[in-house]
């Protein structure tokens, strides 16, 4: 099947399948994807739910009762269709919106295939030693997540027009984004990750703050857990920090969006400090005031800067 033989009817009803996953899904990423030409907004909706499909192979309650070979096998299945599908093959309504927003926006195949690897981590991988081993997996399952919409937000004309301007490589930025919001997610997910056998948190870290993993695990809150947060906390906003040079590269269409989506998401971080660092038994989330409050904020940001 062709995107040809697909009638704009099909592709609608596909597209608007991918809108309301998102919005279900990912509730402040989506809202900030509404500030986004509709072109571009679908596009975006159309790899989020790819996306979530593939961390769904790992993830989702089904995949729980898999053994190690089964989850495997899944996800050499799915990196064949993925690899078929940058080839113009499709099966179903995903391969379908994500084969015509590869053509309206063409992009690499290379981080859809290192997102799967970074799901293949999840098969060995339940402790990561170093931050430079959990950096690596950040990069797959999230950093991958910027260069896959780059090409969708678009750059600025000034950022390839201007001879004199010191412009920082806008892919390093997008990189940067995804890393710092799956540290974001690492940190409020603590307690739902440690029901599934898995930490996060690096080890070396762990023992520089005098935090054991019998601590984590008992959902222990004492001044040592208090130093290891505000340790990640400051790491994670750190990410977020050089992020922030390449928004101001993007698009005018996309700088908004893009601001709105960066500044709600490390307001994930405010909450766990307002929640006392409590991520075992309180979720860390960005109220609707909040985030109201927060819209007109980024449009003057990204006017300005």
């Amino acid at each position: 099947m062709s995107i040809a033989a697909c009638s704009s009817a099909d592709l609608d009803s596909a597209y608007e399948a991918c809108r309301l996953e998102t919005a279900e899904w990912a509730k402040t990423f989506y809202l900030g994807t509404l500030l986004l030409p509709f072109a571009k907004r679908k596009a975006i909706w159309a790899i989020y739910v790819w996306c979530r499909r593939t961390d769904e192979l790992m993830d989702s309650q089904e995949a729980q009762s898999k053994s190690v070979t089964e989850l495997s096998d899944r996800l050499d299945r799915w990196e064949a269709k993925t690899r078929a599908l940058f080839s113009g093959q499709v099966k179903d309504d995903l391969d379908m919106v994500m084969l015509d927003t590869l053509q309206r926006y063409p992009q690499d195949i290379q981080p859809y295939l290192d997102m799967i690897e970074g799901q293949r981590m999840d098969l060995s991988w339940t402790r990561y030693p170093t931050f430079e081993d959990l950096h690596l997996y950040c990069y797959r399952v999230a950093g991958t997540v910027g260069l896959m919409t780059q090409g969708v937000m678009g750059l600025d004309d000034a950022y390839t027009s201007a001879p004199w301007s010191q412009c920082p490589d806008p892919s390093d930025s997008a990189v940067a984004l995804g890393i710092a919001n799956q540290l974001t997610n690492i940190l409020r997910d603590v307690g739902e990750d440690r029901a599934r056998g898995r930490i996060y948190l690096p080890q070396e870290d762990m023992r520089k703050f005098g935090v054991s993993e019998e601590d984590l695990l008992s959902g222990k809150i004492n001044e040592a857990w208090i130093e290891l947060m505000i340790f990640q906390l400051a790491r994670a906003r750190e990410w977020f920090f050089r992020s922030e040079e390449g928004v101001r590269w993007l698009s005018a269409d996309a700088r908004w969006p893009v601001w709105t989506s960066l500044r709600m998401y490390r307001g994930i971080l405010d909450a766990i400090e307002r929640n006392n660092y409590d991520v075992f038994n309180r979720r860390a989330f960005v109220g609707k005031l909040s985030k109201a409050l927060e819209l007109p904020r980024c449009f003057v940001i990204a006017q300005s800067r």
